[in-house]
This record gives structure tokens, sequence and C-alpha cells, in this order.
């Protein structure tokens, strides 16, 4: 055991930079596991236990005023129900802000069916019969607190008496309007009207079948949303599990590479102590001891990174700015928090010991005499393009470095698929970065045509609205729509149904396939909802609005970033067509290249006089703006383990050249020239390595964002490769830097010592 420790720690004073390569880059792979799995709980777990504190329904049903909602409380298959609650839709303004707000009666005691969990504040109270709880998410877009006064369009103040969280969809600007309970002497019973009830099912999976019993018992016509517990699920995970998708799977994808890089540093060492193993196997040390030394040696490594990883993350990753931060707050709160601090450590350890003994099993099967093959001896004959070269004139430092790269049998191709691994994540990684900086500098290519959504309060109508939008100079066209929500086929459950634009002068949507909706009752829809019916483009669905059948055939899969992609958009005189009653409630608008959304939404809301609610159009690029935080994270991890199978290949490389040292001397070769032999290798596997990487990296980017973006309902077609300058430059910083890093240990490695030469061959 003695005899084993002193080797080892021999051997790692010799290797001290690739020692510290492996730590860092363990330390890397386990934190971003670490994050990723933060991020999975965050956007998981918050929800899951909002839901099961509050007892929340499984299925909200929105009616209109006239409806029997209550018959809904003795639904086959339901536990309980909450309401019916009467409803009534307005604006309430706040320090400057303004939110669409769903106002719901409800009593003085909270009910045990989707209870609203107090954040701040109190229930409702007799005692302050104008007294309001806010839903959070409202609460914040109008910077509102418990003690606050806010007010509706008549000008009548209520007072905030606590803020609640709520398992409900929640408020989203310009999209859904958000909840504001009240004692019902506070709902008015005006046009805007109607009921909502919840209820809890005994069995959750049968969601769906109880939706449709809801909509039989009540009638299509009656039903006017429906929101489940899934749809409500997702939209809570959002971008937050997208984000841990990447991470996780970037964070797996990096441990492969590093586990490749250890087996590939464990298989060169084991070539360059051959003689040290033999004189270990001749002294006694038996298969087993030599496997261990190089096992423990290694293990230790990923241990050190691990534990480093471990403790950066429990002490500062709560520090982290952004979402990250709040993930591992959340996390660190959490049930299951300290058996997955300990688990994915250890399991990454494992992986890597895994790599390491296949690697070290090798070392244990050294002869105490090793002999080489015939084909790996050392001096083998130069193939007949390199005698062809060097007849030439090329430079024998390029053709003989060129040569030891490629000469050099099956472990060329091993080290350059090992060196290309990291590069091309780093190239997929690039990819996911060029995608989200087009949500921001190509909107209109991804979905988000417009930059301001206008809607106008009911004492504007639709001329005077075109009128006041299409008078500001920055606008360059202003859209008219509405959305409303249509039952599926089978009435399971509500999508959005959309008007956009006119025949005369269509919405912009950006189509990924088939073409756009120009005739009567065509229409394109987004992969959310083309995967919710089980449709292609070229079919024909059904939908029902208000209890009115609406037919449309789908000409088109457009990409829609919003509502997971449960969107069927056609144009506004389609809807028309159907119910010419119908009018504008909303405004795209789409503006000149250059102006300031900030601005223009100010300036339209000031000549409106607070008749029009503008609201800047929010994008994923908005929502994923922790993600390039990540990829530089991801990056830096991925070009580390680079590094460490860089020194890989240039140790092994100097080791093989010292058997040619004395040749090449003999021929009259300078240590100059010498060493631009060794330099030439290094630098031809890089750019092979790099080649490869980008050939193989590119498609896969493109499919991987693709795919993700399938899964989430925006639609593939939203993937774009990294520019050519992009790649360029990533190339030139592979070989370049690896040149440099091959420089110094070629000119030193070119001046030994004839002695030393000549100890090295024998």
């Amino acid at each position: 055991m003695r005899a084993m420790l002193r080797w080892a720690h021999a051997d790692l004073r010799t290797h001290r930079g690739e020692a510290l390569f492996m730590i860092a880059a363990t330390a890397g792979i386990v934190a971003s596991l670490l994050l990723a799995t933060a991020l999975f709980g965050y956007a998981t777990n918050p929800w899951q236990r909002l839901f099961a504190q509050s007892r929340g329904a499984h299925v909200w049903i929105h009616t209109g005023p006239a409806a029997d909602a209550a018959k809904l409380a003795s639904l086959d298959g339901g536990e309980e129900a909450a309401g019916p609650y009467r409803t009534a839709t307005t604006t309430v303004a706040s320090r400057g802000a303004r939110a669409a707000v769903e106002l719901r009666a409800a009593d003085p005691r909270p009910p045990a069916t989707g209870r609203p969990l107090l954040a701040s504040g109190r229930w409702l109270d007799p005692a302050v019969p104008d007294g309001v709880v806010l839903e959070s998410t409202l609460a914040r877009a109008l910077w509102a607190e418990p003690g606050d006064r806010i007010t509706l369009p008549s000008g009548a103040p209520l007072t905030v008496v606590g803020v609640a969280d709520t398992a409900e969809p929640r408020y989203r600007p310009g999209e859904r309007p958000g909840t504001l309970w009240a004692l019902p002497a506070a709902v008015p019973a005006d046009r805007t009207g109607g009921q909502v009830v919840g209820l809890r099912l005994a069995d959750p999976d049968a969601t769906g079948y109880a939706v449709q019993r809801a909509v039989t018992a009540l009638g299509a016509r009656a039903v006017t949303d429906v929101s489940t517990w899934q749809q409500t699920r997702a939209e809570a995970q959002g971008d937050t599990r997208l984000l841990g998708q990447v991470l996780g799977l970037f964070g797996l994808g990096a441990l492969i590479a590093a586990a490749l890089a250890v087996f590939g540093a464990i298989s060169t060492r084991v070539r360059g102590h051959l003689r040290d193993v033999s004189v270990l196997k001749a002294i006694g040390f038996t298969p087993g001891q030599v496997v261990r030394v190089f096992l423990v040696q290694h293990l230790a490594f990923a241990a050190l990174g691990a534990t480093l990883a471990t403790v950066l993350v429990q002490a500062l990753g709560a520090r982290l700015p952004g979402r990250l931060g709040d993930a591992v707050a959340v996390w660190q709160g959490l049930p299951g928090h300290t058996a997955a601090l300990l688990a994915v450590p250890v399991a990454a350890v494992l992986f890597i010991g895994a790599a390491t003994c296949l690697a070290a099993w090798r070392a244990g099967r050294v002869e105490p005499v090793p002999v080489l093959p015939t084909g790996a001896a050392p001096g083998a004959g130069l193939s007949r393009a390199t005698r062809a070269a060097l007849g030439l004139g090329v430079p024998a430092a390029l053709v003989l470095g060129w040569h030891q790269a490629f000469g050099r049998g099956r472990r060329a191709p091993a080290t350059i698929g090992r060196l290309a691994l990291p590069l091309l994540l780093i190239i997929v990684a690039l990819g996911a970065w060029t995608t989200i900086e087009r949500f921001d500098s190509r909107p209109e290519q991804l979905g988000l045509a417009a930059a301001l959504t206008a809607r106008p309060d009911a004492g504007l109508t639709d001329r005077e609205a075109a009128a006041l939008l299409a008078a500001h100079p920055a606008v360059r066209a202003a859209h008219p729509g509405l959305e409303v929500a249509a039952l599926v086929p089978g009435q399971t459950g509500t999508i959005a149904l959309r008007g956009l634009g006119t025949r005369a002068a269509p919405y912009p949507y950006s189509i990924a396939e088939g073409r756009p909706a120009h005739g009567p009752d065509e229409a394109v829809a987004g992969q959310g909802l083309l995967d919710l019916l089980g449709v292609r483009v070229g079919d024909w669905v059904r939908v029902t609005v208000g209890g009115h059948p609406q037919v449309l055939h789908l000409v088109g899969r457009s990409i829609e970033p919003e509502n997971g992609g449960r969107v069927i958009s056609t144009s506004l005189d389609t809807l028309r067509e159907n119910d010419p009653a119908l009018r504008a409630t909303l405004y795209q608008l789409q503006l000149a290249p250059g102006a300031d959304p900030g601005a223009v939404r100010a300036e339209l809301a000031a000549a409106s006089e607070g008749r029009l609610d503008v609201h800047e159009v929010t994008t994923p690029a908005d929502r994923l703006s922790a993600l390039r935080g990540v990829v530089v994270g991801l990056i830096a991890v991925l070009a580390l383990i680079g590094l460490t199978e860089l020194s890989t290949a240039i140790g092994g490389s100097l080791r093989d050249g010292e058997r040619d040292l004395l040749a090449l001397k003999a021929i009259g070769l300078s240590p100059r020239q010498i060493a631009a032999v060794t330099v030439t290798a290094i630098g031809c596997t890089a750019l092979a390595a790099t080649l490869l990487a980008t050939a193989l990296g590119v498609p896969f980017a493109h499919w991987l964002i693709d795919h993700e973006a399938h899964a989430t309902g925006i639609g593939a077609g939203i993937a774009h490769a990294p520019p050519p300058p992009h790649l360029a430059a990533l190339a030139a910083a592979a070989v370049l830097g690896a040149v440099a890093l091959t420089a110094l240990p070629a000119a030193r490695s070119a001046r030994h010592r004839l002695a030393d030469t000549l100890s090295a061959v024998a």
C-alpha cells in the first residue's frame, strides 16, 4: 500500500495540470446537474405543493350568468365543488398600472376547495365592504399590497386587504384577466357577468371525461371557458422546466465527455507508463493492485471536484441572479433536497469511476516485459503520400506532423472523437443562444410580428380606436382581432380561437408548414393544437364557440410561442361570417423599424386618455433570459473538458515523439523543426476534431432545438444554426489554442539531452 501511494503521489506531481483540469471539469459538470435538478424541482413542486395545500380544483368551468352551474356539484366522478361564484369582467388601476380582472364574489369564509392561500394581509371581512383580495401575480403587476387603494373604470375605489396564491391559471397581461376576490355586494351584475365553478375529481386522470359530462349537462352554449389542472401545471412549469431540460441535457453530455476524457487520459498514461507498470509487476504488484492505483487516483479527482461543486451550489446557489437563484432557494426547502444533493454527485463520481475502471483494466494486463504490437512499433514506415509530399519539397515539419497525427493506427480517430465531443456540445449551445437571440432580433419570423397589443375600453368604437392607432407615426399596421375560448371536438377542453386581421390586410403569421390562410373558412394552427386534436395540415376541424359550431380548414402550421401552441388562427372576417355581431376586442400593432415599444405605448395611452390598455408583447427571449448565463457557464465547463482532453493528447504526442527524437535529429532536423512536428500534429488533430464537430454539431443542434420546440407546442422551425463567423471563430480558437498550448512543452521536449532520449527509447 505504501508503494502504491508513493507512486500515485509522484505521478500526481508530474501531471498537476491534468489533475486540476479534471477536478475543475468534474466540478462544473456536477454543478450543472445540481442546477438542473433544482430547476426541475422549482418547476414542478411549488405548483404541486400549492395545489395540494389549497385542495385545488381539477377543472374550472366558466359559464354564462343564466346557466344552472350548481348542478355540476352532483356530477358523476366529482368529489367536491367550489362555487358557483358570480363573476364580472372589468379593469382596475393602481399607481399608473392597469390590468384586466375577473371580479369574483366570495364569502367572508374561505372555501374548502380551491382555497386561496394568503401570502400577506387577510381574507375578506364584512367590516370592509369595499375590500378585495388580489391574486399574487396580479398584485405584482399592479404594484399593490395590503392597505393600497385601486380604482375601477367608474372611479370607485377598492381597498386591498390581502394578496393570495392560487393553483388556478395566473394573470397574463393582454391575454388572461387576473382574479380579484370581493364580497358579493361589490360584484356588479352587468353584461360582463358570468359564473365560475371548480370541480375536484376522484380520478384526476378522468379530467377530459368530466369536462365532457359538464358541457353536456349545461349545454355547449352556456360554457364560455374551461381550464384543467394539466394545462395550469404545464403553464406554471413553463420555461423553467425547459431550462431544466437544457441544463440536464448538457450536464449529461458534459458528463459523457468527461468520462471519455478520463478514459483517454488513463489510456495515454498507461502507454506512457508501460515501463513503470512493468517494474511494478516485476516487484510483485498484482494486476488488481495496478488497477487500484489508477482507479483510486482518478476517483479522488472526481470526488474532490464533486464535493467542491456541491459545497458551492449549496452555499452560493441561492445568490445566483435571476431564476437560477430563485430555483435553488426554493429547491433547498423541498423535501427531497438532501437526497438529490447527495445522489447527483455520487452518481457522477460512479459514472467517472466506471470509465476509469475500463481504462485501468488495460494497465492491469501489461506484461512485466511489455512487447508492442508490430503495427504499433515505433519508427513504422512512412506512407506513400507522405513520401511523395517530402519529395515535392513540402516542409518536413508539416509532413511529419501530419504523419504523426494520422499515421498512428486506431489511436488517432479515438483522440479526434474525444476532442470533437465537447466542441460539438459547444456548437449546440451556440445554436441555442442564436435561436434565443432571434426572438429579439427577428421576432416577426417566429410568430411575434406585433410589438404591442392594444385593447380599447367599452367607450371607444372600432372606428375611433383604428383612427387613433393609425394616427401615430410609429404604428406601421394595426390589425384588429379578438381571441375567444373554443370547445374542442368531444368537448373535453378549450383552446384559443384567434381572429386577426382581415382578408384585405391579413396578419403576417409565421408559417412553418403549408401556407397562410386566405380564403373563407381557412385557418392556421399551432403545433400544440395539432398534437392535442391529432390532426395534420390539410384536415378540417370543428370547434364550438358560444354554442355555435365553427368548421375550419387547416391550411398551414404557424409558429405559436404562446398558450403552448394550442391556438387556431384565422381572419376576423372568417369569424364574423359565423357571427356578424362580433367586434374587435384588441389590436396587434406592428411598429416601424427602430421604434421604441415602451415610448409608443406611453404615447398611445396618453393620446387615448386612458381608453386604450396597451401592453408590450412578451417573447420567449424575455422568459429565457436566464438561459444565456447558463449557456456561458456550459461553454466554460465544456472548454475545461476539451482542455483536459487536449492536454492528454499533447502528453501522448510528446511521449510518442520521444521515440522518434533520435531519428529526427539524425536526419538533420533542428530542435525548432522537431518542436514544429509536434505542434503540427496537435494542430491537425484539433482541426480534424473541429471539422468533425461542425459537420455533426450544426444539424444536431438544428434537430435538437426543433425537437424541444415541438415538445413545448411552439412547433419546429425556430432553430437557427450559429452564424458562420461564430463557427469560424470557434474553429480558430480551438486550433490556435491547441497550437499555443503545445508550443512550450514541444520546445522543451525537442531539447532533451541524449541520455534522456536514450532512456525513453529504452
